[in-house]
């Protein structure tokens, strides 16, 4: 049995998979209720993710379940090439969804979207080769931004049905964060297609459900991807360990 601990910006996300790769997810789960958690599933191996550099102590929390506890970082190996030049700053999450994509679609090229605090662009190559990427603000960002850097424009929350014309102020921040953060990411999709053999495009993040519904491009969502990609990279490194 797997334990995988997905530590983001705004929230942390665990799931346990069995020999088969069935899992089951809790999410929004903090450090003081993990050890009752993992207590309970009893797990044999355990891979920690985080963004936020509080790793060791999600990995103390648990030290008494099992002492075959990793955490993602750079010197940890892939199941595939990382040619990042900087694969030290390279975020745990980004390695995880890239991982997941290959986990799902072995030997296929795929452009993955993690559309979370910020948006994520990954590019795996033939399902073995990572080549990299692009950050840029993500939804909520966008909409905090557009408040938080003047003086009088609401803090708005996105909603699904947006007039391309806004008639008022509130409209025409809905129309500019959503329809352009849209056209930004169906962009990207295109010039991948134009520049690349792109096989399959793939969808993540806490807002993916939400663009899921705003784009035109066929694309797979999957809510769980940075999971599945972390349970992949800790069987290749229980395997790895093995040989």
């Amino acid at each position: 049995m797997n334990l995988v601990i997905d530590i983001g910006n705004s929230s942390a996300k665990i799931g346990y998979f069995g020999a088969d790769s069935s899992h089951t997810v809790y999410k929004r789960v903090d450090s003081s209720e993990l050890p009752a958690i993992a207590t309970e599933i009893k797990p044999d191996f355990i891979l920690i993710s985080s963004v936020t550099g509080d790793a060791e102590t999600w990995k103390e929390a648990l030290s008494d379940i099992t002492s075959d506890i990793w955490i993602l970082n750079s010197q940890l190996p892939l199941p595939f090439n990382n040619y990042y030049k900087t694969p030290h700053t390279l975020g745990t999450d980004r390695i995880a969804a890239v991982a997941g994509a290959q986990a799902l679609y072995p030997q296929q090229s795929c452009l993955i979207i993690d559309a979370g605090t910020c948006i994520k662009y990954e590019w795996l190559e033939n399902g073995i080769d990572y080549r990299g990427g692009s950050i840029s603000p993500g939804l909520h960002m966008r909409f905090q931004a557009m408040h938080t850097f003047t003086r009088k424009l609401p803090l708005l929350e996105p909603e699904q049905e947006v007039f391309l014309t806004g008639t008022t102020t509130q409209e025409a921040i809905q129309s500019g964060v959503i329809k352009g953060m849209t056209a930004e990411i169906e962009g990207i999709i295109e010039q991948y297609k134009q520049q690349y053999s792109v096989s399959n495009v793939i969808i993540c993040g806490g807002d993916a459900h939400f663009f899921e519904r705003q784009l035109k491009t066929p694309i797979f969502v999957v809510s769980e991807l940075v999971l599945i990609g972390l349970n992949h990279i800790l069987n290749y490194t229980i395997d790895t360990l093995k040989r």
